[in-house]
């Protein structure tokens, strides 16, 4: 029981640092047009994140994404030692990423370290490659959807306001992000709380509290749900600058477009039940709105190291949690 405890609070310390590593996320867009200052930025995006434990809860009635990683692994392979080194390696990650500002995906790195560790206890055939393959799949599909929907809406957008008088259309805008980056927070809430309540669901099964994977207590959700609102109002400035600046310059237009984008991918994912990085796919939105400019707009030495961060993410996460998962045998 104490082992479960500690893996509990780990993965809900997962779950804060999940917060802040993708607040910059959230909010690169609507404090880098100055819509909102950093802590009032922070504050949106964390109302937003809770509130959409009740729209998951009421409205969708379900938690599809947070099944799909608890099925990351078959049930008869999981094991409470494997969730922890899995947790131990996906904290790491994400902390140094964070620590070096790059944007990388806590949603593949929580599942590369629950598979690394599965694969070190019982080899490979103890995680499901199918499950795997489609979410590691959306590594490029997530972007590329997101960067297709913002070019489109730029397009339709640019069209749609030719004839408005530009500080008149820039007023419009700033306060028309307030509601698309209020869409983009619930859509990061929707989605990345629930790959938690799948790892504490996959524990809370190994020891024997639950006996269907897919049977989550009401507690979880929320707890999941408040602590990463709680994480996101915490910040992370680090990223922020990539995020907002350094792929490509963001008017408020430019912002509510991406911001939208963003949110409509994150919708169809969690339809589909697919975890996908909050972080890729906003970075994917950012994308289009800058290349509908021009190509030359988006800074693509930029994007080009953030996609190897990206696909080095899942194999080195579940490198880790093989190490981390000798060492506990150890002991």
């Amino acid at each position: 029981m104490t082992l479960l405890f500690i893996v509990i609070g780990l993965a809900l310390i997962f779950d804060f640092i999940n917060g802040f590593h993708d607040a910059a996320n959230s909010i690169a867009t609507i404090v880098s047009t100055k819509v909102l200052t950093p802590f009032q930025a922070v504050l949106w995006a964390a109302c937003f994140n809770f509130a959409a434990f009740f729209i998951a809860k009421f409205i969708i009635g379900e938690f599809g994404i947070a099944n799909t990683v608890a099925k990351t692994v078959y049930p008869e392979f999981i094991t409470l030692h494997v969730i922890l080194a899995g947790l131990i390696a996906a904290v790491v990650w994400n902390l140094l990423t964070w620590w070096l500002g790059i944007p990388s995906s806590s949603s593949h790195t929580l599942i590369g370290g629950f598979a690394g560790a599965a694969i070190a206890s019982a080899g490979f055939g103890s995680i499901q490659g199918m499950v795997i393959l489609k979410i590691a799949s959306f590594i490029f599909l997530a972007p590329l959807i997101g960067m297709g929907i913002a070019m489109i809406l730029a397009a339709l957008t640019l069209n749609l306001f030719r004839n408005t008088q530009p500080n008149h259309a820039q007023q419009w805008f700033k306060r028309m992000q307030l509601i698309s980056s209020a869409l983009f927070c619930t859509g990061h809430g929707l989605n990345d709380s629930q790959k938690v309540m799948g790892i504490i669901a996959a524990a809370l099964f190994a020891s024997g509290e639950i006996a269907d994977i897919t049977t989550i207590p009401t507690w979880v959700p929320f707890s999941c749900f408040t602590v990463i609102a709680l994480g996101t109002m915490s910040g992370g400035w680090r990223i922020v600058k990539t995020m907002g600046s350094r792929i490509t310059k963001i008017t408020p237009m430019e912002g509510v477009v991406a911001d939208t984008a963003g949110a409509i991918t994150l919708y169809i994912t969690e339809f589909l039940h697919i975890p996908v990085s909050t972080t890729h796919t906003i970075t994917g939105a950012i994308m289009g709105v800058g290349a509908i400019k021009r190509l030359s707009a988006v800074r693509w030495g930029i994007t080009k190291d953030l996609l190897v961060a990206w696909i080095l993410t899942i194999p080195v996460s579940a490198v880790m949690a093989m190490i981390c998962y000798y060492i506990i045998q150890m002991f």
